[in-house]
């Protein structure tokens, strides 16, 4: 499928008042057609992987065009300064999300996350803490020691106060928790830590996580896994 075919099929799905729904939800962009994702991974479906087609959708700047352009994307074909030049595009905590699942797929996933977690624009930093989320939930052949990297940015972005940050940062936590048992009494000792520390945003990572990670329904799942 051609770009012009695929910018027309998704201008003619447009909906302004989804579109107005979804601002409420400050999911946005510069152009916001109103389409559902569950449309947009339909048309992924049938227009299969294309790279050149995926740089074309995301230069658009069409909001839908750009996460379709994360669906279609071949990961293996993606380079680093393609990422850099997409990232400083993220201005929607959907975008960030949606993207993560194909960024976790690059060679370069783990190299971003440390990168990003340093950087101090909003949905950039979101970015760093949905990817590991997305790996600890995905990448169940990686080793537990691979996610005791994580620790340290977590802890160390734990004071965020901002509402995209700071959830991605507890679901990071939370997903890394939830891997093994191991890895849950690592993750409930990491969020005892930042419990302490005197910041508002860091008092709700912590309960929010140790709520969820000390609950019976996620201890019970763990030691099944045994």
């Amino acid at each position: 499928m051609q770009y012009a075919e695929v910018i027309q099929q998704l201008k003619a799905q447009a909906n302004a008042e989804n579109a107005a729904y979804m601002a409420r939800y400050a999911i946005g962009g510069k152009e916001v057609l109103g389409i559902s994702v569950y449309t947009l991974r339909s048309m992924a479906k049938s227009i299969g992987h294309s790279h050149e087609l995926a740089i074309e959708l995301w230069d658009s700047g069409i909001h839908e065009a750009r996460i379709l352009a994360g669906l279609i994307e071949e990961p293996h074909k993606v380079t680093n300064a393609q990422l850099e030049r997409w990232v400083a595009g993220f201005d929607s905590w959907d975008i960030v999300d949606q993207m993560s699942a194909m960024i976790a797929q690059t060679p370069f996933v783990i190299q971003k996350i440390h990168e990003w977690a340093l950087r101090d624009e909003e949905f950039v930093k979101r970015a760093a803490f949905s990817l590991i989320a997305e790996v600890s939930f995905y990448h169940t052949h990686l080793p537990d020691a691979d996610y005791e990297q994580f620790f340290p940015l977590i802890v160390q972005a734990a004071t965020d106060e901002r509402n995209f940050v700071k959830k991605a940062v507890n679901w990071a936590l939370r997903n890394i928790g939830k891997r093994n048992q191991a890895l849950n009494k690592r993750a409930l000792e990491v969020a005892r830590q930042i419990q302490q520390i005197d910041s508002k945003a860091a008092r709700w990572i912590a309960s929010d996580a140790i709520r969820e990670l000390n609950s019976e329904a996620i201890q019970q799942r763990l030691a099944k896994r045994k």
